[in-house]
């Protein structure tokens, strides 16, 4: 696989010796690399407004005007794949990422199994947001990527797919479901919820995080919650 990746640290030394790793890393796992390095969050900032698709961020928190943990909430607003590794030498910013959703912290200095096993995790993730579902829709051809989905529902011989703007296909939600992922649950004969988009569950009903909600059949409610505990394990 090829990777964008960026490095920003106002340390010239530990910028070359994370860059070293992971060239090291992509070399081990036979990935092709395009790597940036940036000595602080503004140069990182003024670069990315014109090159937005970076796969992997390397972000050093203790910086000079503009912290790490600022500048990952900057590239969040418009970017949510982008994986996010925050480097530092104090365990007390850990609870500022939460919000960024990091992937991981690691701790000053970086070593190397340590960083190599993170970088592994990324792409993971990475591989998993590439996929996309191809509709064709009205003599177009329209491009879903499958973690944009949060739910799809069935009316009659339709299944409206809920990913930010609705698509409604002639498909059985049965099709639909062999070309989804782990991300997600069958719900009865009606619904498959994406489970990373789960805020609440009820008795009748389950919550997502965008506000909306989605029908929960009777006797689902221990099958959701297994389901959802079991994915976190």
């Amino acid at each position: 696989m090829k990777y964008k990746i960026a490095i920003c640290d106002d340390s010239d030394a530990d910028r070359q010796y994370v860059l070293d790793m992971v060239n090291r890393w992509a070399q081990g796992e036979g990935h092709t690399l395009h790597t940036d390095t940036f000595s602080s969050a503004e140069s990182f900032l003024f670069h990315y407004a014109e090159e937005s698709d970076y796969d992997i961020l390397l972000l050093d928190i203790e910086m000079g005007a503009l912290d790490g943990v600022s500048m990952a909430k900057q590239v969040r607003r418009d970017n949510d794949t982008v994986q996010i590794i925050f480097i530092t030498g104090y365990s007390d910013y850990i609870s500022e990422g939460y919000e960024v959703a990091a992937l991981h912290y690691l701790m000053k200095p970086v070593r190397e199994e340590k960083l190599f096993s993170v970088l592994s995790r990324a792409a993971e993730k990475l591989s998993k947001n590439e996929k996309v579902l191809n509709f064709e829709i009205k003599g177009e051809m329209v491009r879903v990527p499958i973690y944009k989905i949060r739910y799809a529902d069935v009316y009659g011989n339709y299944v409206t797919v809920h990913s930010g703007s609705d698509i409604t296909v002639k498909i059985t939600l049965h099709e639909l479901e062999k070309q989804l992922d782990d991300r997600f649950y069958r719900v009865g004969r009606s619904a498959i919820v994406n489970l990373t988009e789960v805020s609440r569950v009820t008795k009748t009903e389950i919550k997502l995080t965008d506000g909306s909600s989605v029908p929960l059949p009777r006797g689902a409610y221990d099958g959701i919650n297994r389901a959802i505990i079991n994915r976190g394990e």
